[in-house]
């Protein structure tokens, strides 16, 4: 099958990396809104304007889209839905909903196949969640990220007056997490779940103070977490925080019996030295599963919900009872 990577930033370099490894794939190439002779690819693939996609219609089997969710993935799949089978990486959870629906309507109108919010989180764990609470219909589910890099909330970092750089990372709490492995189901809120430590380099003479109280009580970001900021160095930095590691786990806890006296707990767990490699490798995956589906002639919008365990590989049937079952 033919994929072509819509978007070159660390996410569509993951999903170059992934199509190298997929037996069945073969890349068709990158679409940017950079000036397409400034970018270079890490396997040589050729760069299109990205408005050049159309062009493009009959020969790309499955367009993966690497936009970032706030602003980009609302307005491109939608509208690329309408000419391409499709994969994105959707990931604000409160907007799944209306960015389903945006899809779905614009999928089946051009009866082609679209899957959204494929990645790790949503995504994987989303599987994790399901699969759990299907056998344990009596309990309640835990989901912890980190440690690791958030992309986002060091940027939010880095928009503030006087940052140069900024990594931030989200920390599980041990003692949470260990409530939630025994067995207790505790009610936990945001601040117990988590801390959020941050990295900044600070441009010269820049007002620290003022920086670290805008980190701390930044709304939907910070305030509502217990968070540490560290000043270090530029060099710092890059020594010590180059990487985009990130992970997590979730755990369902649950009874059964006649009284509810068994306890049991089925944790799922994300340990990454590259999240945009590995979220990558998630997206193309699913890409091969929207095309089998493509191919059985569903169309319309998907999530990682609607993809059979089979369609995500690429074994035969055979295989997969004979190696994995």
């Amino acid at each position: 099958m033919k994929i072509a990577i819509y978007g070159y930033g660390n996410l569509g370099k993951g999903v170059e990396l992934a199509v190298r490894q997929a037996p069945d794939m073969e890349p068709v190439g990158v679409f940017t809104r950079r000036a397409p002779e400034t970018v270079h690819t890490l396997t040589g693939l050729p760069v299109y304007a990205a408005d050049r996609v159309l062009d493009f219609k009959g020969i790309i089997d499955v367009l993966i889209i690497c936009g970032g969710s706030a602003t980009d993935l609302p307005v491109m799949t939608p509208a690329l839905a309408a000419h391409f089978n499709v994969v994105d990486s959707f990931d604000t959870h409160a907007n799944i909903p209306d960015h389903f629906a945006a899809v779905n309507a614009a999928a089946e109108k051009s009866g082609h196949t679209a899957l959204i919010s494929a990645g790790w989180d949503p995504g994987l764990f989303s599987l994790a969640r399901v699969y759990a609470s299907a056998v344990l219909p009596d309990g309640k589910d835990y989901t912890f990220w980190g440690r690791g890099v958030s992309q986002g909330h060091s940027d939010a970092i880095r928009r503030i007056r006087g940052v140069k750089d900024a990594r931030q990372y989200t920390v599980p709490v041990e003692a949470a997490a260990e409530a939630v492995r025994s067995g207790e189901c505790p009610e936990l809120t945001t601040r117990q779940k988590h801390t959020r430590e941050c990295f900044v380099v600070a441009e010269e003479g820049a007002d620290l103070a003022r920086i670290e109280r805008e980190i701390v009580t930044m709304p939907k970001y910070f305030a509502d977490y217990d968070t540490t900021v560290h000043f270090i160095t530029e060099e710092e930095l890059k020594r010590d925080h180059a990487g985009l590691p990130h992970g997590g786990f979730v755990i369902r806890t649950g009874r059964t019996g006649l009284e509810g006296e068994h306890t049991h707990t089925v944790e799922y767990s994300l340990r990454l030295d590259s999240n945009p490699e590995f979220t990558g490798s998630a997206l193309t995956a699913f890409a091969r599963g929207v095309m089998k589906n493509h191919l059985r002639g569903r169309t319309g919008c998907l999530t990682a919900f609607d993809v059979a365990p089979a369609d995500l590989s690429p074994l035969s049937p055979d295989e997969l009872r004979a190696h994995l079952l």
